[in-house]
């Protein structure tokens, strides 16, 4: 069996592989781990838990919930909120661990369980490979006054609102703006904390049921924004994923501004205004190489990590760098947020267009997009996909053709069973071509047996 944890907490079918059993017993032994690290001393222990609107959240929450409080762990509920949210509450609220259930832009059936340390931060894998060896164990129950309890809190998402709100360097007063919410976390807290920036915001797939979050919508699914944003003659459209903490967006012609793009306008502000500590920004390795020469251009430097944003927050935290992102749109602003906040980048984003007086799609231009194609490999063994020689040889020999011109990254995802196949090349055409032969020799190499 593999790691349980991957890049973003422990993520899978809920009700298959993230069970009511297994939430539990994971709060168990986060609690375990987490008290005997010395972080509970002195004082009575609290949690926040939050989640996304999937319906299986009700069920994965009370169990979570149980878990912590038979664990000696007093609870506060806070309902629906973003991911970035619950972390911004762990800190203010002075809780000892924070616990967000979603699986961010995967489908509905699926969810996932993310912990948060004391001050909002995610857990060090360190940390989560020592709860994963403490499940189940044997352990003495707390009777009496030593359970926890358990409460709801009704007031962490003005806490929340006022707070990205308070960050924001610009007002938005003239901006026409469509937000889609994705049926997600965000239905509620991205249209109001516009709102409140003086946009005139109109809200799209706002209206969670339990079952529709992300379902043709959101940042995986654009076409409805841009078509929203076209039709209304706004500014522009801004898409989060189901639990809020991507941003992507489009602009008044309805042309997608990826993440790349957004870290690009994000970074020369930072620089004009002095705030971008470093004069550095953290991307990944599959930035688009669009946006390195960009930067180069503009005498920013970039410190490349590996895929996800945990890695992307390990490097901005070594460096004291203040603003880093991937190109799905997972944007982190460490002077306001301790991990990625799609609400926040999209506030500070449109209060880049409102105070410069250029539109979304003037700003973006500071970066030519080099033509990629990504593929999923689905149904193989993505544990194989570092070692295979037959996918490595493939690898190399695509590298070799592509030269100075293009480049290939190919890896296993870190939330998904997939293996994931990035080609940039000068042309589409090249870069379709590249990646689907690469993707040819991944499902021939790697199949399940």
């Amino acid at each position: 069996m593999g790691r349980l944890f991957g890049t973003d907490g422990v993520r899978g079918l809920a009700n298959g592989e993230i069970t009511a059993e297994l939430a539990l017993d994971l709060s168990v032994a986060a609690a375990h781990v987490l008290g005997e690290a010395g972080v509970f001393e002195g004082h009575r222990p609290t949690a926040v838990v939050g989640r996304d609107p999937r319906a299986s959240g009700e069920f994965l929450e009370a169990a979570v919930v149980a878990g912590l409080a038979s664990a000696g762990i007093d609870v506060v509920r806070l309902g629906i909120l973003p991911t970035p949210g619950v972390a911004h509450l762990t800190a203010s609220m002075g809780a000892d661990v924070g616990v967000m259930l979603s699986a961010s832009h995967n489908p509905m059936p699926d969810n996932g369980i993310k912990f948060f340390s004391r001050g909002g931060h995610k857990l060090d894998d360190a940390i989560e490979d020592l709860i994963e060896a403490r499940l189940r164990e044997p352990w003495q129950r707390p009777t009496g006054f030593g359970v926890g309890r358990v409460r709801e809190d009704h007031d962490g998402f003005e806490t929340y609102v006022d707070h990205l709100v308070t960050t924001v360097p610009h007002r938005l007063d003239g901006l026409t703006v469509v937000v889609d919410c994705a049926n997600g976390a965000a239905y509620r807290t991205a249209p109001e904390t516009l709102r409140r920036l003086g946009a005139r915001v109109i809200p799209i797939h706002a209206e969670p049921d339990g079952w529709n979050i992300n379902e043709r919508c959101g940042s995986t699914h654009l076409e409805s924004l841009a078509a929203a944003v076209v039709e209304e003659g706004a500014d522009a459209g801004i898409a989060h994923d189901g639990d809020a903490d991507r941003c992507l967006a489009v602009d008044a012609q309805g042309n997608v501004i990826d993440g790349d793009q957004i870290l690009a306008i994000l970074a020369v502000a930072m620089r004009e205004a002095g705030a971008l500590n470093g004069d550095t920004v953290v991307a990944t390795v599959l930035s688009n190489l669009g946006f390195m020469l960009a930067m180069q251009r503009e005498g920013i430097a970039v410190e490349q990590t590996k895929v996800g944003d945990r890695y992307v927050l390990e490097a901005m935290k070594a460096g004291s760098f203040t603003l880093g992102g991937e190109q799905s749109g997972h944007v982190l602003l460490l002077d306001h947020a301790t991990t990625g906040d799609g609400v926040l980048t999209a506030a500070h984003l449109l209060a880049r267009v409102a105070a410069s007086g250029r539109s979304l799609g003037e700003l973006a231009s500071v970066m030519t997009r080099l033509p990629q194609v990504l593929v999923n490999v689905r149904g193989v063994d993505k544990a194989r996909a570092d070692s295979d020689p037959a996918v490595l040889a493939a690898v190399k020999a695509a590298s070799a053709e592509l030269g100075e011109t293009g480049r290939v990254i190919l890896r296993p995802s870190g939330t998904e069973p997939v293996v994931r196949v990035m080609v940039e090349a000068p042309t589409f055409e090249d870069a379709q071509r590249v990646a689907d032969d690469l993707a040819r020799t991944v499902e021939h190499a790697l199949a399940l047996s």
